[in-house]
């Protein structure tokens, strides 16, 4: 089964695999058109972080809410949406779900689970409406939503959860988890492939389950969600009609650019490569990005994939501590001119962070832009499309000039 790639060129020039137990080779790219390359012409941008909050507890992600508040809501892992407005971190929670989430994420080990995703709708300044993804007390995917209390402004109402989607997962990793409104006004939400390691039941390969995937939802119903007309696999027997894409490991931050609307994917690897996949704005669906027939783009499993499979765009393998991707947005703000239409990600071990452009010949260039020495959980925007970074070990800053 041929691979089709994306226009671009070897990000690495030289990798290391490990392709038997008791044996290394030492595999050698050179020039090659069909993988991902860095581009060592380009200039990264300067810029610093900032911190705007810190002393948080296990905080995976940042948002607003398109409602003209300038506010930000920085979600915790462990249950709690904090709101930060005019600068200062509010004391009283927008919303606390711990009682409800994985009770193994209010303790201080590592853990995947909890609460993982936030989404605002489109019109929540008029119907203050919005989504939450966590795993429950099972370990189980809850997709639900709410509505901001209609006394308080800087409050949820408790009482308004709906439970929309409830998937069970088999291990306690892979939970993807990140929710997002696409252009189209639909809600994409990821969900990993169950987990454990090296996807054990198939599930990335699996239309009949919605693990392993990214889903496309109409939430705009009174109850429950609908499936959307013109979603790639509506009408088939063999195939969930929620899912958007497949062949996922688990996508741990996906993002749409606000100007092209073009998707970004960063899914993280197995044991030696991370991989961020390109979905155009005009793409109708149905791409299948090859897990856990490969790792990126090279072979993992042997088995032949489903359908054709995708390839990333970019991708970087675990050399220099490297050991996890984190997905982040294209910067579409005022701030710093100088990285417009730079799309940022970074690697959750290190707090390397890549600026990645893609020239007029279609190529994807990457280059290291800092090293920040965070343990980066998240990016997000703002409502001018501002961008930050969130710290697992308890922090918000903004990138800035």
């Amino acid at each position: 089964m041929r691979i089709k790639w994306m226009k671009r060129t070897a990000f690495f020039s030289v990798v290391i695999i490990p392709l038997v137990a008791v044996a290394i080779f030492l595999l050698v790219m050179q020039d090659d058109p069909e993988r991902p390359q860095n581009d060592t012409a380009m200039q990264p941008v300067t810029y610093r972080l900032v911190p705007v909050a810190e002393g948080l507890s296990r905080p995976v992600f940042v948002t607003h809410a398109s409602d003209g508040s300038g506010r930000l809501f920085v979600m915790g892992q462990s249950g709690k949406i904090l709101i930060i407005a005019d600068g200062v971190l509010l004391d009283t929670p927008f919303l606390d779900v711990s009682g409800v989430i994985s009770q193994d994420a209010l303790g201080g080990g590592y853990t995947e689970r909890g609460l993982l995703g936030l989404a605002f709708h489109p019109d929540y300044e008029e119907n203050g409406v919005f989504f939450i993804n966590y795993t429950d007390q099972a370990g189980n995917t809850v997709l639900a939503r709410y509505a901001v209390s209609a006394d308080d402004p800087n409050r949820a109402d408790p009482g308004s959860a709906e439970q929309l989607l409830y998937v069970s997962q088999p291990y306690s990793n892979h939970n993807g988890g990140h929710l997002e409104f696409g252009p189209d006004g639909y809600l994409y939400v990821s969900l990993g492939d169950g987990g454990s390691g090296g996807d054990p039941q198939g599930n990335g390969q699996n239309l009949n389950t919605l693990l392993g995937s990214i889903l496309r939802l109409d939430v705009d119903t009174a109850s429950g969600y609908a499936i959307p007309a013109d979603n790639p696999f509506v009408g088939r027997d063999d195939a969930r009609p929620e899912i958007w894409a497949w062949g996922l490991r688990n996508v741990w931050r996906f993002s749409f650019d606000r100007e092209t609307g073009d998707m970004f994917l960063a899914d993280v690897g197995q044991n030696l490569w991370e991989e961020v996949n390109f979905q155009p704005t005009d793409s109708l669906g149905g791409e299948n990005y090859g897990w856990n027939a490969y790792e990126a783009s090279y072979v993992y499993s042997g088995a032949q994939p489903a359908s054709e499979v995708v390839g990333p765009v970019l991708e970087y393998d675990h050399r220099n501590g490297w050991c996890s991707i984190t997905g982040g947005y294209v910067y579409r703000g005022e701030a710093l001119p100088g990285m417009q239409g730079y799309y940022l990600y970074g690697d959750w071990c290190t707090g390397t962070i890549w600026a990645a452009r893609q020239d007029d010949t279609g190529n994807w260039l990457t280059e290291i832009s800092l090293e920040s020495g965070r343990r980066i959980s998240s990016f997000g925007e703002d409502e001018s499309g501002e961008l930050y970074l969130v710290d697992h070990d308890g922090a918000v800053l903004r990138i800035a000039p």
